[in-house]
């Protein structure tokens, strides 16, 4: 009978070794968010904002998020709370050609191939390093191989804006 609880408990602890090391090093380029995998749901989720960007992306973008990141939003809370997820949903800028033959002009865009899915999650104290952001892109699905690092520097210049470029578009 004694054999059962410490047989548990060295179990528990075994499992929860596991999950520690699975999840990875905040601070390290290796670390995983969502399991490497996308979150279900995430197309449901409600939009904040679209945006174009011209240049070498020349591409449409949806923002979305959670409904830890509406709610906070919606009420102008910053710094986000823990759990707020954001995320940018980008596709190729292209003219509608049917669209277009209506209009009898060049004029209408739309989103045309995907190019990626970006996240940004919430977390102060896993993330503290990135002004408690963890950073994530999907490529077809897949993780990219980027450096969260990488995605922090350049949101660094929003700092006051808890480092989130989109502002809520109601």
């Amino acid at each position: 009978m004694k054999k059962l609880p410490i047989l548990l408990i060295t179990s528990i602890m075994a499992i929860g070794t596991v999950m520690v090391f699975s999840a990875g090093d905040a601070d390290s380029e290796d670390s995983e968010i969502f399991g490497g995998k996308l979150p279900a749901g995430y197309r449901d989720w409600k939009l904040i904002s679209v945006a174009h960007e011209e240049g070498n992306l020349n591409d449409l973008r949806a923002i979305m998020g959670n409904d830890i990141a509406i709610q906070a939003y919606r009420q102008g809370q910053l710094p986000f709370p823990d759990g707020a997820v954001i995320a940018r949903l980008a596709w190729k800028y292209v003219p509608s050609e049917e669209n277009n033959k209506v209009f009898g002009r060049t004029q209408s865009f739309v989103a045309g191939p995907p190019t990626n899915v970006q996240f940004m999650v919430k977390d102060e104290k896993r993330y503290a390093s990135m002004g408690g952001w963890g950073f994530a892109q999907f490529n077809d699905g897949k993780p990219a191989n980027i450096v969260a690092n990488d995605c922090f520097s350049c949101h660094v210049p929003v700092r006051d804006r808890d480092f989130v470029f989109t502002r809520y578009a109601p």
